[in-house]
């Protein structure tokens, strides 16, 4: 993965504007006594529901991985985290890119073997996701019908299903048809790539393949789909909790939806950590049930500090125990590793 200079550029402009989107028209001494009376212990109960869920993803990734190489749980947990860490503090989501290098490095598992267990777990993200957005739209229609945000709403979800759909098939292609969809992709890469490329990019693609054996058991699918479920309804628990920390009233779908409408904004490119893009998308969400800017802010900046800075922190303690620091160069031990795996090959 080649983070460029522009890419950095563009989410920290991105970024920008969503800052200003979020803190436009704010009366700060409001916001201050927002943030002042909160009561943090409901965000600390939040924080258990929330690794719970962190625990439950770890559980889910053991699953995709068993097929590859059979690792235990808790030894699987800090490299999580170390994910986490690395989406937080590194651009471009490189957290998912130290995922695959820190289990090539302590267990062999091939990079590009746990990469593909990695878009897996976003593609049944996605899903869950989209599910919790679907599943509760008829909230959005209700509370404001005929608004012209409404309309690019509805027409946002039809191109994001249409464009996830086509993901979604491919998917199930290389599930359950492997043997055609390497053909095809053969037959694609012959007369599009380059004769130096050909050989390389379908090793990664039958490593890929090779990566997803796991989804073709109908039963180890619906325990992915189910454990999906499962870790967003936990991290909808630390929505609950700063809900309740400032004293506001919201049923658990309604905590779903924003938890789903936030999680589709932060696919818009931006900083690490969705600064800006994750602010205005609670902000806005919570000014549709009634809730004042301010207060909508605060619950957004709450939440935001909860969902960052423990995580990040536990993240960074792993990866120091890995021997590593947060100036590591991550593109070249990446590249470093691939080179070792073709090597190998």
């Amino acid at each position: 993965m080649k983070i460029k200079r522009w890419h950095i550029a563009l989410g920290i402009l991105i970024s920008a504007v969503f800052l200003y989107l979020a803190f436009r028209e704010i009366d700060f001494n409001q916001l201050w006594q927002y943030l002042r009376s909160a009561k943090w212990a409901w965000v600390l109960l939040g924080l258990v529901f929330y690794f719970m869920g962190v625990w439950v993803r770890t559980w889910r990734w053991q699953v995709l991985l068993n097929p590859l190489k059979r690792i235990p749980q808790r030894q699987l947990f800090p490299v999580v985290c170390i994910g986490y860490m690395g989406n937080n503090v590194y651009p471009a989501r490189a957290g998912e890119v130290l995922r695959s290098i820190l289990l090539k490095q302590t267990d062999d598992v091939p990079i590009s073997g746990s990469l593909a267990t990695i878009v897996v777990e976003r593609l049944f993200d996605g899903i869950t996701i989209l599910a919790l957005v679907l599943l509760n739209f008829r909230q959005l229609v209700q509370i404001a019908p005929d608004a012209e945000w409404m309309r690019r709403i509805q027409t946002g979800s039809v191109i994001v299903g249409a464009i996830f759909a086509v993901i979604l098939l491919v998917f199930l292609a290389m599930l359950f048809l492997p043997k055609q969809t390497q053909a095809v992709s053969g037959w694609l890469i012959n007369r599009l790539l380059p004769l130096k490329l050909r050989s390389k990019v379908s090793g990664i693609l039958d490593k890929f393949i090779d990566g997803l054996r796991v989804l073709r058991s109908p039963g180890q699918s619906l325990l992915v789909l189910a454990l999906s479920m499962l870790v967003w309804i936990f991290e909808g628990g630390l929505y609950w909790g700063v809900m309740k920390a400032l004293g506001l009233e919201l049923s658990f779908m309604s905590l779903l939806l924003i938890e789903g409408v936030v999680n589709l904004v932060l696919l818009i490119p931006a900083a690490p950590g969705g600064l800006g893009t994750f602010d205005a998308a609670a902000k806005f969400m919570l000014s549709l049930f009634g809730i004042p800017a301010e207060q909508a802010l605060g619950y957004a900046l709450i939440l935001r500090v909860a969902l960052w800075i423990p995580i990040t922190a536990l993240g960074a303690i792993f990866f120091v125990k890995e021997g590593f620091s947060l100036s590591t160069n991550v593109q070249q031990i990446q590249t470093d590793l691939g080179s070792e795996e073709r090597i190998e090959e």
